[in-house]
């Protein structure tokens, strides 16, 4: 029960509301079609394109968009777009997994933190305040460089780095409401504390959690193109946006094909990310809908 005396939402109840206040928000469908567009483009790019995203043409390497290739073709004569379809993939799943697990993570050490208190809230606070004292892209540039480059450490190194923020947001929603009536009547009728923390705390802080978890699969995925900039992300010959860019860099002057494609899909992602992370934000805030 929540402090009102009703239930506590569901995942159905608050989906739907979600579902119909999205709707009535205009920069929220124009992000969904964006991203539902990268997303199919990254899920059927074996159909939408006839070459392999490694295939070499030397004869036509830096060529500019054309009917054969619609985004031109890199310095080893590849097709961009192949590649670009097929880094979604990369790109996508990496911000997904990434933000994923720094949301289990998160949401159970911070449930935990909140609810037991003690000693064990005083280690897990003093943890998370020493990792959020480096700045983001620098500790996931640390972690990144302990464990080595490559896909699945770049996903673990975001996991950490977002495990933190998700714990402290997790941690006040339930500070704020375990002392609450509903929570000491489910106590008083010997609710296991497990169910306390799933049903009653866990369910009564979804609608940050949902906001937050959105926005962080936007900045996963642009650390995750940042340190495939940097080298530090996913390997050549790996198509993947962020390690596009870096190569295309050195060929700006003659082919600026080569860096505007990837780069627009980063652009693309993330804003229709941002678009729909705000319209969540607005459609979970009860003080806008009173």
């Amino acid at each position: 029960m929540t402090e009102t005396g009703r239930a506590a939402p569901t995942l159905a109840s608050v989906g739907g509301r979600i579902r119909r206040r999205l709707i009535r928000n205009r920069g929220a469908l124009v992000g969904l079609c964006f991203l539902t567009l990268m997303i199919l483009m990254a899920l059927l790019a074996s159909q939408l394109t006839p070459y392999e995203p490694q295939a070499q043409d030397l004869l036509n390497r830096l060529d500019p968009p054309c009917a054969q290739h619609w985004m031109g073709t890199d310095e080893l004569g590849r097709d961009v777009f192949t590649r670009v379809a097929y880094g979604g993939r990369v790109s996508l799943l990496i911000g997904l997994l990434g933000s994923t697990g720094g949301l289990v993570l998160g949401v159970t050490i911070g449930l935990l933190s909140g609810y037991l208190g003690g000693w064990f809230d005083n280690l897990v606070s003093r943890v998370v305040d020493i990792m959020m004292a480096f700045p983001g892209v620098l500790l996931a540039i640390l972690i990144v460089s302990v464990l080595g480059p490559g896909t699945s450490n770049l996903i673990v190194a975001l996991t950490i780095w977002l495990t933190p923020a998700f714990s402290r947001l997790v941690r006040a929603a339930v500070l704020s409401l375990r002392e609450k009536e509903f929570v000491e009547a489910a106590r008083s009728l010997g609710a296991p504390a497990w169910r306390i923390m799933v049903r009653h705390l866990l369910m009564n802080s979804l609608s940050p959690i949902i906001v937050f978890q959105t926005l962080s699969v936007a900045t996963s995925i642009l650390v995750a193109a940042g340190l495939g900039f940097l080298g530090l992300g996913v390997q050549p010959p790996t198509p993947e946006w962020g390690a596009m860019v870096s190569t295309a860099r050195h060929y700006l002057r003659e082919a600026p094909h080569l860096i505007l494609f990837p780069g627009l899909s980063i652009f693309v992602t993330v804003l229709s990310i941002n678009f729909v992370g705000d319209a969540l934000r607005d459609a979970l805030d009860p003080r806008l809908h009173t």
